[in-house]
């Protein structure tokens, strides 16, 4: 059993609330056991310069953490200067982009804010899921303003974090156990069991393929349970 009681391949409790903004285009709160991140879409004309001119739109991604997020204040970071900070905004970009069809979008762009309520493990893979929910919410309301012809969304995409200690799999890891694991895994993943992005760093001691599979394995498993989350909230308007 682990510190909070759960086996080693169950995730922790998974709340996702659609629609908790008034003003964004979509928009969505998800807690993950500790962790709280609020996910918003909101809509621009226009694109980067370097799409301009190609009829297809974009969707970017900003991740911060609020300063009292953590045990101890950290200082808020200003225009994402952090290099932790834009990594995880562009995996979260990444994996959006992923899933949508940007030329249905005409030469408009999505930006998903991923802001940390209170950080205890595995924030960048919550801010992906919870973001999809509310990028799902933000082209619904495009698709109902007539500014899109369809909901451009062709795969749900989930992640979750893995862990390796002492040759134990442990999946979506809370901060104590990320603060002291031998190997730290993050997966993204598509309803259809592809693949994204995988992170992985072995803390301590090197990992051999059959505990990269088990992970993959047990990673597969969060990540559809998260899909099935997801599907609750959007199947009313996204059928996949």
């Amino acid at each position: 059993m682990r510190t909070d009681g759960r086996r080693f391949d169950q995730i922790r409790p998974v709340t996702i609330e659609p629609e908790v903004l008034r003003y964004a285009e979509g928009s969505a709160r998800i807690q993950m056991g500790e962790t709280i991140i609020l996910c918003t879409a909101s809509l621009e004309d226009g694109t980067p310069k370097w799409l301009q001119g190609s009829g297809a739109g974009w969707i970017s991604a900003e991740y911060g953490m609020l300063p009292r997020s953590t045990h101890t204040r950290i200082n808020r970071e200003k225009a994402m200067t952090g290099g932790r900070t834009q990594e995880i905004s562009r995996l979260i970009g990444r994996s959006l982009r992923s899933v949508v069809d940007l030329k249905v979008l005409g030469e408009r762009q999505l930006t998903v804010d991923c802001d940390v309520l209170q950080a205890d493990g595995g924030t960048r893979t919550a801010a992906i899921t919870g973001g999809f929910v509310a990028l799902a919410f933000a082209l619904r309301f495009m698709h109902q303003q007539g500014m899109i012809s369809r909901i451009p969304i062709t795969h749900f995409v989930s992640a979750i974090s893995v862990g390796l200690k002492d040759g134990q799999t442990l999946l979506d890891l809370n901060y104590d156990e990320d603060s002291t694991i031998h190997t730290d895994m993050n997966f993204v993943m598509t309803n259809d069991r592809r693949f994204v992005e995988i992170q992985g760093t072995a803390e301590e001691t090197p990992f051999s393929r059959p505990e990269l599979d088990q992970m993959l394995a047990v990673a597969e498993k969060g990540c559809l349970e998260l899909v099935d989350r997801q599907r609750s909230l959007v199947r009313d308007f996204l059928n996949l």
